[in-house]
């Protein structure tokens, strides 16, 4: 669990945690932040010129290089997904990709079991806890529970557009209040060192003019932001499902790109309908880094074997999916010990084989077998109904890159 990684984080962040950026003021002040309804109507244009972004004096929690590296390649917070024991599986999938939790928030943490939501096996590093709400005060008590179980970076939600979230006003809607999240920024950075980050859209409904998104950016950096993952999408909080905000909205990859332009000194992670590793690639050519969601999880061999070598740099590894498989039995076994249910685990292991002979089958399989009570053999047996030559990488079997593996 993450009971012992809290020594792990102190030793890892005692380098140059915190950055100095100096431009004109001496301190940043805060106005009082609107109400979360309260939209402005958009300005419409884009911005013809962007001189005035110019950031004020402020202090940032800067990242140490393994997560500047790190972040070249990321998996997406995904609600219901990107839990512990699949970010397990991943991770002996990729050694590099940056991996986040769940979006987790704060109610959860100040009036729940924090074991529950913030728990992780060490070898998860490095790790994201991205948090939701709009409290100052509450967001830096979780930053700093968060950075003491040893997340190596905490992130605020200002992107979901999900009914539930809104309604509890944070997450897409608080960027209508760019003002609050500077100042939640602020709060949560300077309760910890660590970098604290934001996710957030290019727009929601009318507020969704280049002049609108610079001036949330801007904003929001003098908290304290120095590193902004966008998705290249507006969302809609009036109408459509979170679910039709991930495919409706266009996806608009040159704002994103127009951002890094306009503000050098921030970073900026590109998100949203980024497929592959070649896509990730020719983003990586204009960004800091790419954050690749759904299809890392329904896919996660397609998109991450080959992530380390031509994302990283790193050399060209012989592992297998049967040395996935392998790998994943002991921790199975543990957590069955633990009286984990079979299916929390093996559910997140269902694209291990997908598009390739047998990857149905081992689903299926998957899916009649599970049992309260199962045991470690039935994921054995599911792996069974896979040809041998596919588990041990001697048939070429990946129809998006064309890879023996």
């Amino acid at each position: 669990g993450g009971g012992g990684a809290s020594s792990l984080a102190s030793s890892r962040h005692t380098s140059g945690s915190l950055a100095r950026s100096c431009v004109s003021a001496a301190h940043v002040a805060f106005a009082a932040p609107p109400s979360a309804h309260s939209l402005k109507p958009a300005l419409g244009a884009h911005a013809p010129s962007h001189t005035h972004h110019r950031r004020r004096c402020i202090t940032m929690n800067a990242a140490p290089e393994y997560l500047q590296e790190a972040r070249k390649l990321s998996v997406a917070p995904m609600m219901d997904y990107t839990d512990r024991f699949d970010r397990f599986f991943l991770r002996q999938i990729s050694k590099k990709a940056l991996l986040y939790t769940e979006m987790v928030t704060t109610g959860a943490l100040l009036h729940g079991d924090v074991g529950r939501h913030l728990d992780y096996d060490d070898v998860e590093h490095p790790i994201v806890l991205q948090l939701g709400g709009s409290n100052p005060a509450d967001l830096a008590k979780c930053a700093k529970i968060g950075e003491d179980y040893g997340y190596d970076e905490i992130n605020l939600n200002v992107g979901c557009p999900s009914d539930r979230v809104s309604s509890g006003a944070f997450g897409a809607c608080l960027m209508a209040n760019p003002e609050l999240v500077a100042e939640c920024v602020a709060s949560m950075s300077a309760a910890v060192k660590v970098p604290v980050t934001v996710k957030h859209r290019i727009g929601i409904d009318n507020m969704d003019s280049y002049e609108e998104l610079c001036t949330f950016v801007e904003t929001v950096s003098k908290g304290g932001c120095e590193h902004f993952i966008v998705h290249a999408r507006i969302a809609i909080l009036g109408g459509l499902s979170p679910k039709q905000n991930r495919e409706i909205p266009p996806l608009k990859y040159e704002v994103v790109h127009d951002l890094k332009k306009d503000f050098p000194d921030l970073s900026f992670t590109i998100n949203g309908g980024i497929t592959s590793l070649e896509m990730a690639a020719e983003q990586l050519e204009k960004m800091d880094g790419v954050m690749i969601g759904r299809s890392a999880y329904h896919e996660p061999w397609n998109i991450l074997s080959d992530a380390d070598h031509l994302i990283f740099g790193q050399p060209d590894h012989p592992k297998t999916r049967q040395d996935i498989v392998n790998s994943m039995i002991p921790y199975v076994q543990k957590h069955l010990a633990d009286g984990v249910p079979l299916n929390r685990i093996t559910r997140h292991m269902n694209g291990l084989f997908a598009g390739c002979s047998g990857g149905r089958a081992f689903r299926r399989y998957l899916s009649d077998n599970v049992r309260k009570g199962s045991g470690v053999e039935v994921l054995l047996q599911a792996v069974e109904q896979v040809p041998l030559g596919i588990r041990l990488g001697e048939i070429a079997d990946n129809p998006i890159h064309g890879q023996v593996r």
